[in-house]
């Protein structure tokens, strides 16, 4: 059996040196890239297992490289685990809504680093085709979970992988009042450090994304004190 593929962007020789050799001790087949560029041209010629994307890069930022990636179609279901040396609640929510799946803030000891590691592999992958559930439609707007992909008429819009999730969640059950609690188990998990309001931030985004793109009416409600439902009108 192939041993499996981890990319490693970092380019703080110490520290890509650091995490490839504990990932070699994990079992992983590791790549290194220094620079944005580099880690867009490797992540678009073959697919990776996880992949290790620190935040300040030389010619091209994380965050870019971390949205090419999931926009691809090598890698934009594997999971991301992102670094930075920035410590605000802000860049980690924006790490995160730029598609990466766990965020870990340096300087950061080597037992978490594998633990992060682990845990994003026992996260389940996207489901295949067959299994991501039927297409949702609410009146102008189209959701097709087998694409991950969201239209009004024939304009997709642009979302994150988050942005995705949430409105493929609240859709599939209009009327359902949703938490913020409950949204932030069921499309970000127990595994990152996203917090209530992290929520409103991004439903505050893909209102602007779904609702400017069309005449109709609101779709996502608020539901003061609770949360947050999809139009059942």
């Amino acid at each position: 059996m192939d041993a499996p593929k981890a990319l490693v962007v970092e380019d703080e020789p110490h520290i890509r040196e650091l995490v490839t050799l504990h990932l070699t001790l994990e079992g992983f087949l590791v790549t290194g890239c220094a620079d944005g560029e580099q880690a867009l041209r490797t992540a678009s010629a073959e697919t990776f297992r996880v992949i290790i994307l620190d935040l300040m890069l030389p010619k091209l930022d994380g965050m870019t490289v971390c949205h090419a990636i999931r926009r691809g179609q090598m890698n934009a279901d594997t999971p991301i685990l992102m670094l930075t040396a920035r410590r605000e609640e802000s860049d980690k929510v924006l790490g995160l809504e730029s598609g990466a799946d766990d965020y870990l803030t340096k300087p950061f000891g080597i037992r978490e680093f594998v633990a992060r590691i682990r845990a994003l592999l026992r996260r389940p992958r996207q489901p295949q085709a067959e299994e991501a559930g039927p297409v949702i439609v609410a009146g102008d707007l189209r959701i097709d979970p087998a694409k991950r992909q969201a239209l009004i008429g024939d304009s997709v819009i642009e979302l994150t992988p988050h942005e995705f999730d949430v409105l493929a969640l609240l859709a599939s059950r209009p009327g359902i009042v949703f938490s913020r609690q409950a949204l932030l188990s069921q499309v970000w998990r127990e595994d990152t450090h996203v917090t209530e309001r992290s929520v409103d931030t991004l439903i505050k985004r893909l209102r602007q994304k779904i609702e400017s793109a069309g005449d109709g009416p609101a779709r996502i409600l608020t539901v003061w004190g609770t949360g947050y439902k999809f139009s059942d009108a």
